[in-house]
């Protein structure tokens, strides 16, 4: 280990593993595979020939080692794709219990990336404290060996550009592609800190159209983490809705699909009039908490997740009242119920304003599932433990099944709130997106993977209607019917649906987008991918076990 040829050869060997590694994950053509190696490889090579002292090179391109490290434990987690811009800013948008329950399961991949890059960052310091030196000979040789390595890089960069028309250097050439995602996340970070400022003029010019001696309450609920496949109401096999079926005036929509496998994508395209095909209008956009104050509505917004200190925050201050649950404390491991946030509906309730509405963000079924409903709750055991490995996949199934059969009593107690007001009132939910839970031969596990699966899109979609209300409008309830089946964008229709059933007219309404209107049309498939770009779902790297579920769900995946 002394000797500095064998560090630098060390060194160059370590820089390219992410590399070696994409080969055996990327769905890519072998010529773009080849690429992926070489370039960089010869990049890498001609940038340690510029120092005598390979520890030193080794230690400026420790941003690369970072990548390298990130990347390897982004794999071991998800098992392809390289890092992604929503990856980044995650970093800054995920609070610290969340972490820890993710880094909880990452153990081997951390002791990987351990055992890899620290021994080597250790040994370039000792280089560079004994200020130890390469040959002039050995750095002339080497280098001129970069440079034919770089022209035959460069020629099969020509090449995957030439047989693969897809190929692109920002997104197929690692770490090309990661550092303009790096980029990329930093231009949408400055975006987000300006939110303030470019979306202060906007409005809806909303106006009310229900008669307005009526009393009114509307209740969105956002959901966290359910996936539809693990619903009754969807023909799941276990009954994990044992209220929900009960209750009269529940519609559930079948064949939905979220835009995004992101809570922080997801969640500001459900409350507002942006989708996949104009996401970053979102920067120049409010609400529907907003839309509903210009219509005379006393707002309220109850969340039982942290500040992530971007859009959801944003929206949810918008409201006249609103409350982030996990905020009250300034213990990290505070971890409330669901149940709390009703505490806080029944106190709005109690205010008796003629016109209501109130949006609720709950924490749902996001791992880890086990801490998501009390013990008592447990009705499918054995429920521990739920460590994230496939042989325990039976005790976080089981685990899973539980928190679901803990939001069908949430809802369910809702719209038991709503019953007693014996008013004109609505609830609608959907969650932000679903889950991996090591469903097939793939071992996926979790959410917001950079190519997302089928248990990650496919999400439930509820509608409840009071008695009043149906009767006053009957019309939504045969609409609501006649579109059950039909295929379904949550990302799309949440906002919209919401705006048909309170009668608020805007601009921004699109009755053709809501699913409880005749007018309803169905829409091509689309995903937002990582550079906010809406794309068909054979275009985003999804493998044929998820459209072989698309297909045996009856939902249509053009």
């Amino acid at each position: 280990m002394e000797n500095q040829e064998h560090l630098f050869y060390l060194f160059l060997l370590i820089l390219i593993v992410p590399n070696i590694i994409l080969c055996f994950t990327e769905p890519m053509p072998v010529v773009a595979k080849v690429c992926n190696v070489l370039l960089p490889f010869a990049f890498y090579y001609l940038l340690m020939t510029l120092s005598r002292n390979c520890g030193k090179m080794f230690w400026i391109l420790f941003l690369f080692i970072f990548f390298g490290a990130f990347q390897i434990v982004l794999l071991y987690l998800f098992g392809q794709s390289i890092i992604a811009v929503d990856m980044f800013l995650n970093l800054v948008t995920t609070n610290s219990s969340e972490a820890m329950e993710l880094l909880d399961n990452l153990v081997p991949a951390l002791v990987s990336v351990i055992i890899l890059y620290i021994p080597a960052l250790i040994l370039a310091a000792i280089s560079i404290i004994k200020k130890r030196k390469l040959s002039p000979e050995f750095i002339r040789r080497e280098r001129k060996k970069a440079w034919i390595a770089l022209l035959i890089g460069f020629i099969s960069l020509g090449a995957a550009y030439g047989l693969d028309k897809r190929y692109e250097l920002k997104s197929d050439l690692y770490p090309a592609n990661v550092c303009y995602n790096v980029a990329l996340a930093f231009q949408r970070n400055a975006q987000t800190r300006t939110y303030h400022r470019t979306s202060e003029n906007f409005t809806f010019n909303a106006q009310p159209s229900h008669p307005e001696d009526r009393r009114e309450i509307y209740i969105m609920v956002v959901g966290e983490t359910s996936r539809a496949l693990n619903w009754s109401l969807y023909d799941y096999d276990r009954d994990t809705n044992p209220e929900l079926s009960k209750i009269e005036g529940v519609t559930s929509f079948c064949h939905v699909l979220t835009e995004s496998n992101t809570t922080h994508k997801s969640v500001p395209m459900l409350l507002s009039p942006v989708s996949a095909q104009n996401f970053d209008s979102i920067y120049y956009r409010k609400s529907i908490i907003t839309a509903f104050k210009e219509a005379g509505f006393q707002t309220a917004f109850f969340s039982n997740q942290r500040y992530n200190h971007s859009f959801i925050d944003f929206f949810g201050m918008e409201a006249d009242t609103y409350d982030f649950i996990k905020e009250d404390s300034q213990d990290s491991q505070y971890n409330p119920s669901d149940d709390d946030l009703l505490m806080l509906v029944e106190k709005e309730l109690e205010k008796g304003n003629r016109k209501q509405f109130i949006v609720l963000h709950t924490y749902g079924s996001h791992f880890n599932y086990r801490e998501r409903y009390p013990e008592a709750a447990a009705f499918f055991l054995p429920d521990f433990p739920v460590d994230a490995e496939v042989k325990y996949r039976d005790n976080l199934m089981n685990a899973y099944d539980n928190s679901i059969r803990y939001t069908d009593n949430f809802l369910a107690r809702i719209i038991h709130l709503l019953e007693e007001q014996q008013v004109d009132a609505s609830m609608l939910y959907t969650s932000d997106h679903g889950e991996d839970i090591f469903d097939d031969g793939r071992h996926l596990f979790l959410h917001a993977s950079p190519v997302p699966s089928y248990y990650q899109l496919h999400v439930p979609f509820l509608l409840w209607t009071s008695d009043s209300y149906r009767e006053e409008y009957p019309g939504i309830e045969k609409a609501a019917s006649m579109n059950q089946q039909k295929n379904i964008s949550s990302s799309i229709s949440f906002f919209q649906t919401m705006m048909e059933l309170a009668g608020i007219e805007t601009p921004y309404r699109n009755d053709s987008l809501s699913v409880t209107s005749p007018l309803y049309t169905e829409k091509s498939r689309v995903y937002l991918n990582d550079h906010n770009e809406p794309r068909p779902l054979d275009d985003i790297g999804m493998r044929k076990e998820d459209f072989e579920m698309l297909k045996k769900r009856g939902i249509d995946a053009q």
